[in-house]
């Protein structure tokens, strides 16, 4: 495999994307929704969360999360320039196992979370709905896609 279709081969993009553009930009995008996704755990921590408490406090910041992630997708999706319809699926699920891999490995090696505590975010019987980001986090691009590109 060359070197030029690694990063296109890492999202299934290999042959349609053969430089790893669209790859490449959706893994920038990801880093911005990584950014606004720790300021609005930041703004839940210190601003929610103490005036309404940890449960609500948890589903405002999932629900805002998962606005960000749609909006962020609605503005991008032409710079990330999927080129075909598969693409957007390929993207989400790009973010997705980035996002699990980020929560996971740098929650607990990084943050020092244990896995337990790691693992009640995903509880959606205890009130946690965390799983609505990775559905955001798949569903968004083909979204957006749908939404921007087909008039293009």
């Amino acid at each position: 495999m060359s070197d030029r279709c690694l990063a296109g081969a890492l999202g299934g993009l290999c042959g349609r994307d053969k430089d790893g553009r669209v790859i490449l930009r959706a893994f920038a995008i990801w880093g911005l929704l990584l950014i606004l996704a720790i300021l609005n755990g930041g703004v839940r921590d210190l601003l929610i969360t103490p005036k309404i408490g940890d449960p609500a406090g948890h589903i405002i910041s999932t629900v805002s999360l998962c606005v960000l992630i749609l909006l962020v997708s609605y503005f991008s999706i032409r710079w990330i320039n999927p080129t075909g319809s598969l693409d957007p699926l390929i993207v989400g699920s790009f973010w997705v196992t980035l996002t699990v891999a980020f929560e996971f490995l740098a929650g607990h090696y990084v943050f020092g979370n244990s896995w337990q505590k790691l693992l009640a975010d995903y509880n959606v019987m205890q009130g946690r709905i965390w799983i609505l980001v990775l559905v955001a986090d798949f569903t968004a691009p083909l979204w957006a896609a749908k939404v921007r590109l087909k008039h293009s």
